[in-house]
């Protein structure tokens, strides 16, 4: 599943075709450092290159290969991820979170009473959550990852074989 473990970038959902740019450009980096571009280019735009990877993969790394906004959103503080809680009303996504004491009930679709503060309350019921999904999921075959895969895989083909008659 996808995931944000860092903070919530505003505009991650409602302004998703800038987001997925920026996905892009995060591949872009990643191949560039896999076909060896980092060692014909000098240190100096290396480390730049490196640090804005770094960064990209840190706050977009779990959603890097996401194609289309999600139909639930699992929110641990509803109260700290407040960009999401908004974004998520915006587009009409069912939001399933922990509600603490100082969480208001009703910005939530599905409520799991808990403490968010505490470690391992949020561990228990994170492993409760990914073990329903893969449940859920289980027999089914994620057609959105597989497509995106085929797609890659096509693109880099003919990449290769562009290369390959120059």
């Amino acid at each position: 599943m996808y995931y944000v473990n860092e903070r919530w970038l505003g505009g991650m959902l409602t302004n998703f075709k800038t987001i997925q740019s920026r996905i892009e450009r995060l591949k872009k980096i990643n191949q560039m450092e896999a076909d060896g571009t980092f060692e014909v280019l000098p240190k100096k735009e290396v480390a730049k290159l490196q640090k804005e990877q770094e960064k990209l993969e840190k706050n977009l790394g779990g959603i890097k290969t996401m194609t289309r906004i999600p139909d639930a959103i699992f929110v641990v503080d509803p109260k700290k991820e407040r960009i999401c809680v908004a974004e998520a009303h915006t587009l009409g996504i069912t939001l399933i979170g922990i509600g603490d004491t100082n969480c208001d009930p009703e910005e939530l679709d599905y409520v799991i009473p808990g403490n968010d503060d505490a470690i391992r309350a949020v561990k228990l019921i994170c492993s409760k959550m990914a073990d329903a999904v893969i449940e859920a999921n289980q027999g089914e075959e994620n057609t959105d990852a597989q497509e995106a895969l085929a797609e890659e895989s096509a693109a880099s083909e003919a990449e290769q074989e562009a290369e390959g008659t120059l």
